[in-house]
């Protein structure tokens, strides 16, 4: 973080700004007081005109709206239509628009090269405008925008041969995850999949591109990148040499949720609870919150109408917590058996599985661990715990220590971008 500018007043002007990653980026690049401005429609003109912050940002839905009412706009900036930076100097308002310079780099870090290449981005809004302008420069052969109209079938058939596939809409961010704006079934030539939502931090979108070995990247590198060229503009500043990728892993190790996989009576909640302790984040116990949502426990279900319905309804609370963000979140044990319940526990997850002796498991009050062999329960389940994790931790028999040994995995993780 630079210091030096503990004067200034920054922040992000939008309407609803909820789940922002905003403020950490800029509290990791400078001293600067940045907060969040959730202003009406009507309210935008007078935030403008008689604000007294000396710069800011500026998201959705007001990138256009603020622009009549600036004394000077750059070039990228009018080329795009559209400004998500303000900053007053000398008495006057300057528009600047640094998602130019975020997606740009979001491609760079990505490895996926566009030049030569056809490329269909969805969306017609003021991210696609910008998308389309890198695209541009960035030399594709072929650009097709697809709007809601035209996100057909029919039509997208007739563009089966699209190499690079990129998002710039909503569809898929949080709270209405899992959603695509597109199955990329249709394109079987594509090599490159990008999406400007970085909440998931991997999208509908690009979970089907991970599954299918597709290069892809979120839009949490393009968050940052734009973040770290708004600070420039913010103060005429330089900004530090490879500060954009720092800042990257460090929110994505932060907003990520911490999801513990394992046999049942492996100690996933007793080791939860203590890494939400140590990382300062809500725990949230999947079996807990099934009981807290339907008012029986995962037994009394499993004993009265069956494991398969158990999983049924286990999924729906899993869905749920998948969106939390920097969260520490302990899985019932037959969670795995579900290929199903994968994707919404890697969108917004790095998954541990731990394991443990199977003869410290403890089996109380566990109905399938009681009805099989735990030798039998175990060996239908391990590659499916291999399946799903990321990192892989053997419990020691003591939590602290098992913590630690979670918490230095974690911090040599390379997180998703």
């Amino acid at each position: 973080m630079k210091s030096g500018y503990s004067h200034m007043k920054c922040g992000l002007l939008g309407e609803h700004l909820g789940h922002s990653f905003s403020p950490q980026i800029h509290r990791e690049l400078a001293d600067y007081s940045y907060e969040l401005f959730e202003v009406e429609p009507n309210g935008v003109e007078n935030f403008v005109k008689n604000g007294t912050l000396d710069a800011y940002n500026v998201t959705i839905p007001y990138k256009k709206t603020v622009m009549p009412f600036l004394d000077v706009i750059s070039q990228e900036a009018l080329a795009i239509g559209s400004v998500n930076t303000v900053v007053r100097k000398n008495g006057k308002l300057y528009g600047y628009n640094t998602d130019y310079f975020g997606f740009d780099h979001m491609i760079t870090a990505s490895g996926i090269e566009p030049k030569g290449k056809k490329a269909i981005v969805f969306g017609t809004g003021g991210a696609s405008v910008t998308v389309c302008a890198v695209l541009r420069d960035r030399g594709v052969s072929e650009l097709c925008v697809i709007g809601i109209e035209d996100n057909t079938k029919e039509n997208l058939i007739k563009h089966g041969d699209a190499q690079i596939i990129v998002n710039a809409t909503p569809v898929g961010m949080y709270p209405k995850n899992l959603a695509a704006p597109v199955d990329l079934s249709l394109f079987p030539k594509c090599e490159g999949v990008l999406d400007v939502v970085y909440n998931p931090a991997r999208t509908a979108l690009l979970l089907d591109a991970e599954k299918r070995n597709i290069a892809y990247s979120g839009g949490l590198s393009m968050l940052v990148a734009q973040a770290v060229k708004a600070f420039e503009f913010f103060t005429g500043d330089k900004s530090e040499d490879g500060i954009t990728d720092k800042i990257l892993q460090s929110v994505a190790a932060t907003t990520q949720n911490i999801i513990l996989v394992g046999m049942p009576g492996c100690g996933k909640s007793t080791l939860g609870k203590l890494l939400a302790k140590k990382l300062d984040r809500p725990f949230f116990d999947a079996d807990d919150e099934f009981t807290s949502t339907y008012g029986v426990t995962p037994a009394n279900v499993i004993t009265e109408q069956g494991e398969d319905k158990f999983r049924q309804m286990e999924h729906d609370i899993l869905c749920e917590l998948g969106k939390k963000s920097g969260a520490v979140i302990s899985c019932g044990g037959g969670a795995v058996t579900r290929e199903y319940n994968y994707e919404p526990l890697h969108q917004n997850g790095v998954i541990i599985f731990l394991e443990r002796a199977l003869e410290n498991l403890s089996t109380h009050g566990r109905p399938l661990s009681q009805k099989s062999n735990v030798q039998e329960l175990y060996a239908a389940r391990i590659d499916k715990y291999h399946r799903f994790a990321d990192i892989e931790i053997k419990s020691t028999e003591i939590p602290d220590k098992t913590a630690n040994a979670v918490l230095e995995a974690l911090d040599g993780f390379r997180y998703v971008r």
